[in-house]
C-alpha cells in the first residue's frame, strides 16, 4: 500500500502542470470572465429580463413567491454546469498522460533506473491506471466545484444587489448540497467508460518505438478506412455488406472518445429532457446513466480495457529499448 502511494505521488510531482496548474488556470479564466461579467452587469445595468413559463419581467424586483422559488430551484440545481470547460480539459490531460506514462521511460532509457528498484512492473502500470482513472478526475472534479462555488457566490451577490435577493431559497434547496454528490457519483461510470481507452493508450505506449501518436489514433482509423473500402467492394460486386458502422460505434469511438465526461448521456431522449424544465436533474441524471450498465457493450468494453492493462504490464517486461 505504501508502494503505491508512493508510486502515485510520484505521478502527481512529475505532471503537476497538467493534472493540477492545467484545470487551476481553466477555473481561474472562467472565474475572471463569468464573475467580470457579474460585476460589470452589476455596475452598468438597473434590471434584467427574464422569461420564465412565457411570462417576460423586465423588472427582477418584486418577482412572485412562486417565480422567485422556481429560479432558486434552477441556480441550486445547475450551477456546476459553469464548470464544464474543465471537463473538457480532462479528456485531452488524460489521454497525452496516458500515451506518455510507459513510452518516455522507454525513449529516455529511465526505465532501467526504475526497474533497478523493488517495483513490479504491475505496481507501475496500476498506478498510471489509478492516476488516470481516479486522481486527475478527482482533482478535476474538486476544482470545478471549488470554482462553481464561487461564481454562485458571485452570482448571488450581484442579484442580491440588484434587488433580487435568491440567498435564502438556494441556500434552503437540497441541490446546492446534493449536486457536488451526484458529480462525483457519475466516477464509477468514468472509469467503466474510459477503461478501453486507458487500456489502449497505455498498451500502444508500452509497445510503440517512436510516433505513440500515430499509433493509439491512426490504426484505428485506417481500420476505419479499410474496412469502409472493403464493404464498399463487396456491395458492388458481391452483393454482401459488412456492419462498419457497428465497427466504428462500439469499437472505434468507445476505445478513442471514452474519455469524455458524460459520453453515456449521447443517446438522452426528449422524455427525459422535459422533465429538467427546473434546472438540472441530478438524481434522474443518475438513473439514466446508471442505466447503461444495463447493456452489455459497457462491460465487453471495461473487459477489453483489463485485458489491454494486462498486455502493457507484459510488454512493459521486455519492450525496455530506447
Amino acid at each position: 500500500m505504501k508502494t503505491m502511494k508512493w508510486l502515485l505521488q510520484r505521478e502527481f510531482w512529475e505532471h503537476k502542470g497538467a493534472f493540477l496548474f492545467a484545470p487551476l488556470a481553466v477555473a481561474a479564466v472562467l472565474v475572471v470572465l463569468i464573475g467580470g461579467g457579474f460585476l460589470y452587469g452589476m455596475a452598468t445595468t438597473n434590471g434584467a429580463t427574464f422569461q420564465i413559463e412565457g411570462q417576460h419581467m423586465v423588472a427582477i424586483e418584486g418577482i412572485p413567491h412562486q417565480m422567485r422559488g422556481k429560479l432558486a430551484d434552477i441556480v441550486a440545481s445547475s450551477y456546476l454546469a459553469v464548470s464544464a470547460p474543465l471537463f473538457l480539459v480532462l479528456p485531452a490531460v488524460v489521454f497525452f498522460y496516458c500515451l506518455a506514462a510507459l513510452y518516455d521511460d522507454r525513449r529516455d532509457r529511465s526505465i532501467l533506473f526504475w526497474k533497478s528498484l523493488p517495483l513490479s512492473d504491475q505496481q507501475t502500470v496500476l498506478s498510471k491506471v489509478v492516476t488516470a482513472l481516479l486522481v486527475v478526475p478527482l482533482l478535476t472534479i474538486a476544482i470545478g466545484i471549488a470554482a462553481a462555488l464561487i461564481l454562485l457566490v458571485l452570482g448571488l451577490a450581484v442579484g442580491a444587489a440588484k434587488g433580487m435577493n435568491l440567498i435564502a431559497p438556494v441556500l434552503a434547496d437540497v441541490n446546492l448540497y446534493l449536486s457536488p454528490l451526484y458529480l462525483l457519483s457519475f466516477l464509477p461510470l468514468y472509469i467503466l467508460f474510459a477503461l478501453p481507452t486507458v487500456g489502449w493508450l497505455l498498451m500502444v505506449s508500452a509497445w510503440a518505438r517512436s510516433k505513440v501518436f500515430l499509433w493509439a489514433v491512426g490504426t484505428p482509423l485506417v481500420a476505419v478506412v479499410i474496412l469502409k473500402w472493403v464493404d464498399f467492394l463487396l456491395g458492388r460486386f458481391g452483393g454482401m455488406t459488412l456492419n462498419v458502422d457497428w465497427f466504428v460505434d462500439e469499437v472505434v469511438a468507445r476505445g478513442l472518445g471514452g474519455l469524455f465526461p458524460g459520453v453515456w448521456l449521447a443517446e438522452l431522449d426528449n422524455t427525459t429532457l422535459q422533465h429538467m424544465e427546473h434546472g438540472l436533474n441530478g438524481g434522474l441524471l443518475l438513473a439514466h446513466s446508471y442505466g447503461t450498465l444495463a447493456t452489455p457493450g459497457v462491460w465487453l468494453g471495461a473487459i477489453a480495457g483489463a485485458a489491454m492493462i494486462f498486455a502493457a504490464m507484459r510488454l512493459r517486461r521486455w519492450r525496455d529499448e530506447g
